[in-house]
């Protein structure tokens, strides 16, 4: 796949299609987990995402289980837990692998596109900022949160 827009995507619901929906918008793809001591930072996305979509900004959530088994649950009990524990109002797609032989070609994309190809995605919550034309601006770890001023500066200079 040439393009981040061509990959192949279900979202929560099951219902398959590409990330081309997203073209001309900034986006901040997420691996997401419910039971990680990173799950917090859903508040910190959820605050990004309204504070910034009205400019053509989008938060993508890909739960995965990948790390320690964090995410177990199905995509109804995923879905409730953002709903009912931070409001979640970003999209989430199905559960996918970030990492491994089943890696999802999302994250295989991401992180052969990204400044750090050899390297994998290392936990729950890396995010990878992309800008209006499909490629990686800036690849971030898990630990930078949210509220992190490299990330928001990073996102408005691409808004």
């Amino acid at each position: 796949m040439s393009s981040l827009f061509d990959v192949p995507v279900n979202d929560a619901k099951g219902q398959s299609g590409t990330l081309s929906a997203y073209k001309g918008e900034v986006l901040l793809i997420v691996n997401v987990a419910s039971q990680c001591g990173l799950t917090p930072q859903y508040a910190g996305l959820e605050a990004l995402y309204r504070k910034y979509k009205d400019r053509g900004f989008r938060i993508l959530a890909f739960p995965s289980n990948d790390f320690a088994g964090q995410e177990p649950g199905t995509m109804e009990e995923i879905m409730e837990f953002c709903s009912l524990n931070y409001d979640v109002t970003f999209p989430l797609f199905e559960k996918v692998h970030a990492i491994g032989d089943e890696r999802h070609p999302l994250y295989t994309w991401l992180t052969t596109h990204s400044d750090r190809p050899e390297e994998p995605v290392m936990w729950n919550f890396e995010k990878f900022l992309i800008d209006r034309e499909g490629n990686i601006s800036v690849r971030f770890g898990p630990k930078v949160t949210p509220e992190d001023e490299s990330l928001v500066s990073a996102t408005e200079k691409l808004l």
